[in-house]
């Protein structure tokens, strides 16, 4: 079968291409070349039409005519009658371009690697940090800085000091934990992807949640994992579809994210935590728990997935400090049975050796302080998400969410709408959206209408953000949806 690239794949690459000056075709273009020349578009790959490309970043068919026009003089795009425009298969081959397996130049993470201070990326949450983060690194300077200084090993499982503090936040969590249980990570994301690495391999089935996190299923699908998507309700994930998904697909893994779920907030409720564990012991399934993902909290919130599992039950759990302290202290963590960290802590070794000592010595005062950080943390979002409620509730009326039970975000529904489409709208106000399929690996447009709409900004940015959007919207409603045509595969 031919190299085909779908539309919604290319949009994604593309990312922010209608930013600068010049012709908006020659923009595209340059866009274009870049992929090409990083190795995102190879040799003999085939560009969607014309008029598919055009209805999908909303731009007429002429501009799109002229960049491939363009490029096909540069000699990066040919054209053969009867199988469309691709790019030249006389080029020499690009190396990867870095991006995960099957990611598609991810949105969650694309903008990080782009500078331009005049869009609002609306991909990444936000978190500054918290005033007794600078008082944890003040006291490890005038307190602990003699010690660690004297150190002149590494320690790959992470800060002694720190792995006790860790079980111990573990067991006022109502989880007990030993420190030979615990590997220190750079952050949560580096901890899922010790997960991939060690449980899957191509082909490898992994039931998720659907919608998900859509960086951590690129980890997954860069190992080659088949992610099989299972629906939630007000509790989390469906039980019944787990167990339908356990039975028919034998997986490798299951990825889940009870406290609270990223993009919905949910919380899961401690009856539906003890089923999965269940189901985990007697399927012999493990357990990714991925609990990084915090902001509002719940006075309920249950403990840990992991302390409901019964004997048997094979559970790891992730967590950081990201999102309660700080983005910049990329301090994170596992939690596993005995063995199963050895060996995790074997994959981090490889990974990087060992994190830094002197930001290990803060997470441990910071989690000697977390309840009160945690609380801070939370209060500071509630105001926040009731500060952007009421800035959608009077300029964009017709959209529609449902209050989280935690975490940063809203799950937006736009009724009749892709979010696709008004991405791209959006995108020409300088606002930069995922829209909920890139969330999803389900089939059949479920989440087509829906975005995840971060509110973690101080009250500048979400004014200036509702704003922008309420204009896009406007723009959208005035000219209609643009009319999509489906790629045609060569065989």
């Amino acid at each position: 079968m031919d190299l085909v690239r779908r539309t919604d794949e290319l949009v994604d690459l593309l990312g922010n291409w209608c930013s600068g000056t010049g012709a908006l075709y020659r923009r595209l273009a340059a866009s274009l070349r870049g992929l090409i020349e990083q190795g995102s578009l190879v040799p003999g790959e085939r560009l969607p039409s014309e008029r598919n490309l055009a209805a999908a970043l909303r731009i007429s068919r002429t501009t799109v005519v002229s960049a491939y026009d363009h490029l096909r003089d540069e000699g990066f795009l040919e054209s053969r009658q009867g199988s469309g425009t691709r790019v030249c298969s006389t080029r020499a081959p690009a190396r990867a371009d870095g991006w995960a397996a099957a990611g598609n130049g991810n949105p969650m993470y694309s903008n990080l690697l782009r500078a331009d201070e005049n869009v609002i990326p609306v991909s990444c949450l936000r978190t500054p940090a918290l005033a007794g983060v600078e008082q944890a690194i003040r006291e490890v300077v005038a307190e602990d800085l003699p010690a660690l200084m004297a150190e002149g090993t590494y320690y790959p499982r992470g800060l002694p000091a720190l792995r006790e503090a860790i079980s111990r936040h573990h067991e006022r969590q109502g989880l007990p934990t030993h420190p030979d249980q615990i590997v220190v990570t750079t952050g949560a994301h580096q901890a899922v992807a010790l997960v991939a690495q060690l449980y899957l391999r191509k082909g490898s089935p992994v039931v998720s949640e659907d919608p998900s996190f859509a960086g951590c299923l690129d980890l997954m699908r860069d190992r080659g994992a088949q992610i099989h998507p299972v629906p939630m309700d007000a509790q989390g994930i469906d039980a019944n579809g787990v167990r339908r998904a356990f039975a028919g697909y034998a997986p490798h893994l299951l990825y889940v994210m009870p406290s609270y779920h990223n993009p919905t907030g949910t919380l899961m409720s401690a009856a539906r935590r003890r089923e999965l564990g269940e189901l985990s012991a007697r399927h012999g399934v493990p357990i990714l728990e991925d609990s990084a993902y915090t902001g509002i909290r719940a006075a309920d919130e249950p403990a840990p997935l992991a302390a409901y599992a019964p004997r048997g039950a094979e559970v790891i759990s992730v967590d950081s400090l990201s999102k309660v302290g700080w983005a910049g202290l990329r301090v994170g963590w596992l939690r596993a049975p005995a063995e199963m960290a050895l060996r995790l802590s074997r994959r981090k070794v490889l990974a990087d050796l060992a994190g830094p000592l002197l930001d290990q010595a803060v997470a441990v005062r910071l989690l000697e302080r977390y309840g009160r950080l945690a609380h801070q943390r939370s209060e500071e979002l509630r105001e926040a998400l009731a500060h952007m409620g009421s800035l959608l509730r009077r300029d964009l009326p017709d959209w529609r969410w449902e209050a989280p039970d935690g975490g940063a975000a809203l799950w937006v529904h736009l009724p009749g709408v892709s979010a696709r489409a008004f991405a791209q709208v959006a995108l020409c106000h300088d606002v930069e959206l995922v829209p909920g399929p890139v969330m999803s690996a389900s089939e059949g447009g479920l989440h087509d209408e829906y975005f995840r709409l971060p509110f973690a900004y101080d009250r500048e940015t979400r004014e200036e953000l509702v704003w922008r959007l309420a204009r896009a919207w406007r723009e959208l409603d005035r000219y209609g949806p643009v009319e999509s045509h489906p790629d045609a595969l060569v065989v």
